[in-house]
């Protein structure tokens, strides 16, 4: 049954992709692998149990649904043709029929139970997150997502996976022309997971409602702040999976994907080793004193990585975005004001808070916007000041 509706799909996308070809409106794009389909209509069938029963369920109800659509319909229409006035009929006039009303209320009843019982099984396995080999907790940020693995191989590793840089340089710019396959879902550091392990996906934002989903592997997650709510896979397959935030979470919600990297056992235990390096080396002691051009390259990566998107690399801003350059918050000679900007934001959340950067990078990227394009004021913000304002 469940190549009868992969053919189908695969006929509809050929179809589409025909019919675009002809018009003349096809773009210089191509499916992602793991990704969506160039015109897809349908749900993909995914790597996961549970994405493949959601696909199988979604087909046939479609399709019962279909065939009860035209059923009705065509004794309706049938009926108002064939006894139409102009032929000679006449209005009868009669009672309601018990036989009738008992047959369409038992049959509706038999076929909403035929389709409950299966959705419902699907339903409560997709709840049931025991036994997980791996926990991960997604928090949502405006706009980009934080990864925490919190039990099992990997615990204690913690990242945040933003948009690649040159994506959103490329869609600033009208992204004309070919784009990569992986236009707007390639991020710096993807979520990896192994193959055939049960992988608990614990979610909470930390600003807005956001929701984590990929349809691939049959997951879709509100991410609340204050809220902890969780869902599950199992991927069958080697792959790199990919999804987007599905809740409007503000002016950059297109640009939040989410990349899974699914490995093998062997593969995720020497990323793991390196992860942990990784953070080893990245643990800085907030009370070095560190030099301007030391801190000035830490904080123009910084600076690339987390703010450029919406100062530009310039920054001069854009729109009801505010200009760092000249900015009297960043030439004040009180850090202190610049740095609560920075951990907790402003202008209900137009600026996000980056407290969940480290003390090291908060300071670097103070540095750097005070002493980059006219703003040549000489100042250094050390980790030591920003550690000394969170919580204030």
């Amino acid at each position: 049954m469940m190549s009868i509706w992969r053919n189908k799909y695969r006929l509809a996308n050929l179809l589409l992709a025909a019919g675009a070809a002809f018009s003349g409106a096809a773009h210089a794009v191509s499916d992602l692998p793991g990704g969506p389909s160039v015109r897809q209509l349908n749900m993909p069938i995914g790597v996961t149990k549970i994405a493949q029963e959601q696909h199988f369920l979604h087909t046939v109800m479609m399709i019962l649904c279909t065939v009860i659509f035209i059923a009705v319909f065509s004794v309706m229409f049938y009926s108002i043709w064939k006894h139409r006035k102009s032929t000679g009929h006449k209005a009868a006039n009669f009672h309601e029929s018990v036989v009738v009303e008992v047959i369409w209320t038992i049959v509706p009843f038999i076929i909403v139970i035929l389709m409950a019982l299966p959705a419902t099984k699907v339903l409560v396995a997709q709840k049931d997150t025991t036994n997980a080999d791996l926990t991960v907790k997604t928090t949502g940020y405006q706009w980009k997502w934080g990864y925490d693995y919190i039990k099992g191989e990997g615990e204690g590793l913690a990242f945040i996976s933003t948009l690649d840089s040159s994506h959103r340089a490329l869609s600033d710019a009208g992204a004309k022309g070919d784009v990569p396959v992986d236009y707007l879902f390639k991020v710096d550091n993807p979520m990896v997971v192994p193959v055939d392990k049960k992988i608990r996906i614990i979610t909470t934002a930390n600003d807005v409602i956001h929701a984590f989903a990929v349809p691939q592997l049959g997951v879709k997650q509100d991410a609340i702040p204050g809220f902890v709510r969780d869902t599950w896979f199992r991927a069958e397959k080697v792959g790199d999976y990919y999804g987007q935030c599905q809740e409007l979470c503000g002016k950059e919600h297109a640009y939040m994907p989410i990349h899974v990297k699914v490995v093998s056992a062997a593969d995720y235990t020497a990323w793991v080793d390196v992860k942990k390096k990784e953070a080893a080396a990245k643990l800085d002691d907030p009370t070095k004193v560190w030099t301007l051009p030391d801190i000035l390259a830490r904080g123009e990566r910084v600076y690339a990585a987390n703010c450029a998107a919406c100062h530009q690399a310039n920054g001069k801003g854009a729109g009801p975005i505010k200009p760092l350059d000249g900015a009297a918050v960043v030439l004040d000679a009180d850090h202190a004001k610049q740095i609560q900007v920075l951990l907790k934001g402003q202008n209900n959340g137009a600026m996000p808070a980056w407290a969940q950067l480290s003390d090291t990078d908060l300071a670097a990227v103070a540095s750097y916007t005070k002493n980059s394009w006219s703003n040549k004021t000489g100042q250094i913000v050390q980790p030591a000041e920003v550690l000394a304002q969170r919580g204030k």
